[in-house]
């Protein structure tokens, strides 16, 4: 099956170059271009592509705007285009919740180091993004104190591969006992911005234990998202430095382009950062936090496994459950991407598999 692409950019050097990328693969055929939001829209209903590759900045119409349209429209997986800055952070932000798939550094030498990788990268992603089903529209949010929290937009996928009959199924897994937890810890990669959004909006201030996030996510767009989630939410998000101390009501989120580890001492959870290593494909990575919590607070750990490609948090959560903690993980019905949960579902460690609407309420219920 050929996976038909419509590339929207303004810059003619930036649409051929893409266009000759894609055009290479023998399972991938650019179908269209187009120069602005507008002319993206039309193309959308016209050429019904199977993906549409996005910028933001362009005349007449921006991508956010044209990303709103198509969705209202005709649903289509979007990818796209953003500069490493803080300013690009918070644009693709708003993408993702306008309804986007996923995202890339627009700067070509910041994706890859040779034009080989380049073209495995670019061709990966949107056979990744093209089995999605976009457009699902989840229920609004409740306001929390600090500033409402806005509908999130979440394009839903769903992988050819299923959990095997009975395990990790909803019907074989029983509510967890309510407990007291020293952290709370999730792990997510794409669509996780929007699902993490939906989570801790739906928590009280007072929330009784510490959070940990990891989402993979660029060293330059983590300060920005810990802003979003910092005013969308009632309890405090920032992102994690060296020495912080978990606390109730406080979240955590791993910096990009590095590792996060939590010691215990003296049964008070501390943050370590540690520089990024090559060796490893994902910076943050689920299974390092996680696994840090297996040996820091065996037991005591609840553990969740959001939306995302690949197997990431899945060794870790086996590590945490060999400790006797709790792992949760996504249902494939909400997840964008039904890897990271799958993984963990099908190696029969979820405890509770859950729609993303029903975590936060969960999570209130069961932290004690």
């Amino acid at each position: 099956m050929t996976i038909s692409v419509l590339v929207v950019d303004d810059s003619g050097f930036f649409r051929k170059r893409l266009t000759e990328i894609l055009n290479a693969s023998d399972s991938i055929r650019v179908v269209g271009v187009a120069t602005n939001g507008r002319e993206a829209v039309e193309q959308a209903e016209k050429l019904r592509p199977d993906v549409i590759t996005m910028d933001y900045e362009m005349p007449v119409m921006d991508g956010i705007t044209a990303v709103r349209e198509i969705m209202a429209r005709r649903p289509v997986p979007v990818l796209m285009f953003s500069s490493l800055t803080y300013e690009g952070a918070r644009v693709t932000l708003d993408a993702l919740e306008a309804g986007a798939v996923d995202f890339l550094p627009k700067n070509f030498e910041e994706i890859a180091r040779s034009s080989s990788e380049l073209q495995k990268i670019l061709r990966e992603r949107i056979l990744d993004v093209a089995g999605s089903q976009p457009g699902r529209r989840f229920a609004a949010v409740a306001p929390p104190s600090r500033a409402p929290a806005k509908p999130a937009a979440a394009p839903v996928r769903r992988e050819p591969e299923r959990p095997e009959p009975g395990v990790g199924s909803r019907s074989s897994v029983r509510k967890t006992a309510p407990r007291s937890y020293k952290v709370v810890a999730i792990g997510t990669s794409t669509g996780g911005p929007i699902a993490l959004q939906r989570v801790l909006t739906g928590l009280p201030a007072r929330f009784p234990a510490p959070i940990v996030l990891v989402q993979h996510m660029p060293a330059s767009f983590t300060p920005a998202f810990a802003d979003r989630l910092n005013k969308l939410c009632q309890i405090e998000v920032r992102q994690a430095e060296e020495g912080d101390l978990l606390r109730p009501g406080l979240a955590l989120l791993a910096p990009g382009g590095k590792q996060m580890m939590i010691e215990n001492r003296g049964g008070q959870g501390r943050i370590r950062i540690l520089p990024g290593d090559d060796r490893l494909n994902y910076k943050p990575c689920v299974d390092v936090t996680f696994g840090s919590l297996a040996r820091s607070f065996p037991g005591n750990t609840l553990g969740l496994i959001l939306t995302g490609m690949g197997a990431d948090g899945k060794d870790g959560c086996r590590l945490m459950k060999q400790g006797g903690s709790v792992v949760w993980s996504q249902d494939e019905k909400t997840s964008v991407i039904y890897g990271m949960p799958m993984a963990v579902v099908k190696a029969g460690l979820a405890d509770e598999i859950l729609p993303l609407e029903d975590i936060g309420r969960r999570l209130t219920e069961a932290v004690n």
